[in-house]
């Protein structure tokens, strides 16, 4: 078919395919084109919704897959983080094909970006607010140390909101790869809180009061705005609130924080990466919760 022949002709770093194509679906012509583009990445942009069709299009090795039902929101990023190596799916995809398919979705913390300035309007509609599922503690703490090594490097100033384990576990390997932390705490360029007391500020009767949290956040990004030393800046905020929460068993109030979150994102501009210790094992098993999760956020990738 024309479009086999036009990628062993042209070998396009990236091919966006869709599954219904005359002649034949695009799952078989990917496997073709795959066979003579090997090096060409292949993301799907299609209406068809069957997590197990998301699976097998990832199977045979293409490094994306968008719903274009979600396409305003995902095909930037999802050519952005293919071009780059990674791979990405609609959040909507995330729970079902990290604990269905042996390929993982690799953490982009390094796609923190510095921001231009923003109308009102489209500071609103633009956000960053990506979930991430570790393995283990040595996964999530590089993790966190990546991400706010990133934004240091941009200037912007970070929060961290963990359980004192981690705050620790993250200072140390800062320090490690040669982070003044100390100095940065100083400086307001860095803040560490613990996720206990700030989980205290707004969760009322075990639900979140979406008032308090909404003034809690905005207080902490205005004074972290201040410090900034890039202007303009984002404040970039990596975290574990609603992932404390469902560990508590508080499933329904996690899904809200991060409902919540998901606005404060869009309407602080801010760059925020959730972080969960999940087994594969634990996503098979509550997949529809993980689904949920991953629904509040921007994109979703596993460790």
């Amino acid at each position: 078919m024309e479009a086999v022949q036009r990628a062993q002709e042209l070998r396009p770093d990236l091919i966006l395919l869709d599954i219904g194509l005359p002649g034949i679906n695009g799952i078989e012509a990917g496997r073709r084109i795959r066979e003579v583009a090997a090096n060409s990445r292949i993301l799907y942009l299609s209406q068809e919704s069957s997590a197990d069709l998301v699976q097998e299009a990832l199977q045979l090795g293409a490094r994306g897959y968008v719903l274009k039902a979600d396409a305003a929101d995902d095909l930037l990023p999802a050519v952005d983080a293919v071009l780059q190596g990674q791979q990405f799916v609609s959040p909507r995809f995330a729970a079902q094909v990290i604990g269905a398919t042996s390929h993982e979705l690799p953490a982009s913390p390094l796609r923190l970006r510095d921001r231009s300035p923003l109308s009102r309007k489209k500071r609103e509609t633009e956000r960053f607010h990506e979930v991430v599922s570790c393995s283990d503690e040595g996964s999530f703490v590089d993790l966190f140390a990546c991400f706010v090594e990133t934004a240091l490097r941009l200037g912007n100033p970070v929060i961290v909101v963990a359980n004192e384990s981690h705050r620790t576990q993250l200072a140390k390997e800062l320090e490690a790869r040669g982070w003044d932390v100390a100095a940065a705490i100083r400086e307001g360029r860095y803040t560490s809180l613990d996720v206990g007391e700030i989980l205290s500020t707004f969760m009322v009767n075990d639900w979140p009061d979406s008032a308090q949290l909404e003034k809690a956040v905005g207080n902490l990004v205005l004074e972290a705005a201040k410090r900034a030393k890039s202007k303009p800046s984002s404040v970039a905020v990596c975290g574990e609130c609603a992932p404390t929460l469902l560990a508590q068993g508080k499933t329904e109030a996690a899904i809200e924080v991060e409902h919540v979150w998901d606005g404060l994102a869009r309407r602080y501009g801010l760059q925020v990466l959730c972080g969960y210790i999940l087994t594969v094992s634990q996503i098979q098993q509550d997949h529809h919760i993980f689904s949920q999760i991953c629904a509040q956020h921007s994109a979703a990738y596993s460790l």
